[in-house]
C-alpha cells in the first residue's frame, strides 16, 4: 500500500519520509489505516490488496485506486444501513411512549431521524479521516450551489416541522383541496412528510401538497378544534303543502339518520318563496367529515321522500302554464284556423 493513496481519503498531501513508525501510523487513516490493520494480521489479504491498489492512477500527490473506492464504498453503505437500523429503533421507543400524542410522536420521529443521519454522516466522514479544513474553499462554493437548489425543499421541511409545533395541521385532519381545474374537494391527511403532505379525498384520488403551500395560504381545515361540521340539505315542496307538517317531517327525516348529531340540533329554515316552489333547508351536524357528506345527504333525502309521500305531500316537479291574450289580432287567427277547419260545401253537378 502506497502512501499516497492515503490522500483519497484524507485529503492530505502524502509525506516524503516518515520520521517514525509511531508518527507514521498515527498519520495513516481510512483506507490505510484498514489496509495496515489487516496486513498485520493476514498476508493473503495484505497481497489482495496490494493487488487492488495498484490498479489505480495519481493526480498530483493524490492516489485513486481500485482499493480506495472500495473502502469508500463499504462505508457509504455501512453509514446507510446503520442509520437505517438507528432510525427503527428509534421509532420502536417512541411508539412505545405512550405520553406523546400522535402529533408529538410524529414530530419526535422526524427530529430524531435527522439527528440519527447527521451523526452517521459524520461517523462515516470520520471513518474516512476526510479533513474538511482542507475543502472549505470548495465546501462552501458547493454549498452555496446546494442552498440555491434546494431552498424549497429545505423550506418544505422547517414548514412542516413549524405546522407539526402549532398542531395547525396533524394527521387524520379533514382539510379542503382544490385540483388543477380549480374543482374544490375535500380530504383527509394521512401523512405528513419532509416534503410534502399527502392528502387522499373520497374518490381515492392522493395529493401532495408543499408544506410550504399550507404555511403561505389559506387552508380550511373541517377538523382544528372540532370535528363537528355543519351539513345543508336543500328540500322543495309545492304552494298547496302544509308547510308547518313539512318542517316536522323533515325533522324527523334527519334525526333518524344515524349519523346525524342530537348535538347541537338540526335546523328546518324557510329558504325562498318562488319559482313555483317553496325551499327549505335542512341544516344537520356530523362528526365523522372524512366519511363524506354526500352519503349522509343521500340517506336524509330518501328519508324525506318516503315520509312525504306517506303523509300525501307533494314535491313539485318542473311544469309551465300558458295564458294567451285576448285580441283583434288573435280573434282574426281563431277565425282563420276555424275556417281552415270547416268543410268545403257541396258543389252542383256540371250541366250536360
Amino acid at each position: 500500500m502506497t502512501r499516497a493513496s492515503t490522500a483519497l481519503i484524507t485529503g492530505r498531501s502524502a509525506p516524503a519520509a516518515s520520521p517514525s513508525p509511531d508518527v507514521a501510523h498515527d498519520s495513516i487513516s481510512g483506507a490505510d489505516a484498514i489496509a495496515d490493520a489487516v496486513s498485520d494480521h493476514n498476508a493473503t489479504v495484505a497481497g489482495i490488496i496490494e493487488r487492488l491498489d495498484s490498479f489505480g492512477f495519481t493526480v498530483g500527490d493524490t492516489r485513486f485506486s481500485l482499493w480506495t473506492a472500495l473502502v469508500v464504498v463499504l462505508v457509504i453503505l455501512f453509514v446507510f444501513v446503520a442509520a437505517r437500523l438507528g432510525t427503527k429503533v428509534a421509532r420502536r421507543l417512541l411508539n412505545r411512549m405512550s405520553s406523546l400524542s400522535p402529533t408529538q410522536n410524529l414530530l419526535a420521529d422526524k427530529l430524531v431521524t435527522i439527528a440519527v443521519w447527521t451523526l452517521a454522516l459524520l461517523i462515516g466522514i470520520d471513518m474516512l479521516g476526510i479533513d474538511l479544513t482542507t475543502l472549505a474553499v470548495f465546501s462552501g462554493a458547493f454549498g452555496l450551489a446546494i442552498g440555491f437548489g434546494l431552498q424549497k425543499t429545505f423550506g418544505n421541511l422547517i414548514a412542516g416541522i413549524i405546522l407539526l409545533l402549532d398542531r395547525s395541521i396533524k394527521p387524520g385532519d379533514v382539510i379542503a383541496v382544490s385540483d388543477m381545474s380549480g374543482r374544490e374537494s375535500f380530504g383527509q391527511i394521512r401523512r405528513i412528510g419532509i416534503r410534502a403532505i399527502s392528502v387522499i379525498t373520497r374518490d381515492k384520488k392522493e395529493y401532495l401538497i408543499p408544506n410550504e403551500n399550507l404555511m403561505i395560504n389559506q387552508v380550511e381545515n373541517w377538523s382544528y378544534s372540532t370535528r363537528d361540521v355543519r351539513v345543508k340539505v336543500p328540500v322543495s315542496v309545492s304552494y298547496e303543502t302544509d308547510i308547518t307538517l313539512a318542517e316536522e317531517l323533515m325533522l324527523q327525516a334527519a334525526k333518524d339518520a344515524p349519523r346525524v348529531l342530537d348535538i347541537p340540533e338540526t335546523r328546518v329554515l324557510l329558504r325562498a318563496i318562488g319559482g313555483g316552489t317553496i325551499d327549505f333547508e335542512i341544516r344537520l351536524w356530523i362528526d365523522d367529515p372524512e366519511e363524506g357528506i354526500g352519503a349522509v345527504q343521500s340517506d336524509v333525502l330518501k328519508r324525506v321522500w318516503h315520509l312525504f309521500r306517506d303523509n300525501n305531500i307533494e314535491v313539485p316537479f318542473q311544469q309551465r302554464d300558458l295564458y294567451l291574450r285576448d285580441s283583434a289580432p288573435f280573434r282574426a287567427l281563431l277565425d282563420a284556423l276555424e275556417q281552415r277547419d270547416r268543410p268545403a260545401p257541396d258543389t252542383p253537378p256540371p250541366r250536360s
